[in-house]
């Protein structure tokens, strides 16, 4: 013989509350395009040579998410990447998985007064390049992780099939995309190390520009 409990109403009431609570506040932790655009975010000079060196050495599949630390100069000072886990968009896990990053690859500039790096973040991804929910929670986790490390919050960069896309901007380009091949390499005296293999593949890049 068997015993069971079946689940009270109350308590099948307060799981359904608490989910529609946190699905509610997932939504308010994500950035629209006019918010985003509102945000003094610092235009790249050449994004297209941002684009092609992040894509040649991180070389992206869908739901690969990409941070680089750019100096005052837009020389590349650090880059990670990292494969989006399949989890609602959430602007506060994806915060914290940027902050992750950042820490690993390069130290904080929280006792500086005003920041003098940016991060970038180049996310790729399944679909068009118009803006999604997704987009609008890495927006806010690369925004509040930039706070946290000391750093300039930079573009927001979607690389697609279409091509590529600075949101909030309007520049994009055709090339490259998610299917092109790496284009010839020319940001440092040496080829790119390959990113490690693997559920989270970061670096540490010595001497790159981002041109």
């Amino acid at each position: 013989m068997t015993f069971g409990f079946a689940p009270s109403s109350a308590a099948s009431m307060s799981t359904s509350a608490d989910l529609s609570a946190a699905s509610a506040n997932s939504l308010t932790r994500m950035l629209e395009p006019a918010e985003w655009a509102a945000a003094g975010i610092p235009l790249l000079r050449s994004p297209r040579e941002v684009v092609s060196g992040l894509h040649a050495r991180h070389r992206p599949r869908p739901a690969t998410a990409i941070v680089a630390v750019l100096d005052a100069d837009e020389r590349l000072s650090a880059s990670a990447s990292f494969v989006r886990l399949p989890t609602p968009a959430d602007g506060w896990m994806f915060r914290n998985a940027l902050l992750a990053q950042l820490r690993r690859v390069i130290p904080h500039d929280l006792r500086r007064r005003t920041p003098v790096r940016t991060a970038v973040l180049l996310y790729c991804r399944e679909g068009d390049a118009r803006w999604t929910q997704e987009d609008g929670a890495w927006m806010w986790g690369l925004r509040d992780a930039c706070t946290l490390h000391g750093l300039r919050c930079g573009a927001y960069i979607t690389l697609t099939h279409d091509g590529w896309q600075v949101l909030g901007e309007g520049r994009g380009g055709r090339r490259p995309n998610t299917d092109s091949p790496p284009e010839p390499f020319a940001m440092s005296d040496a080829p790119p190390p390959l990113p490690r293999t693997g559920g989270v593949a970061s670096e540490v890049l010595r001497r790159a520009a981002a041109r």
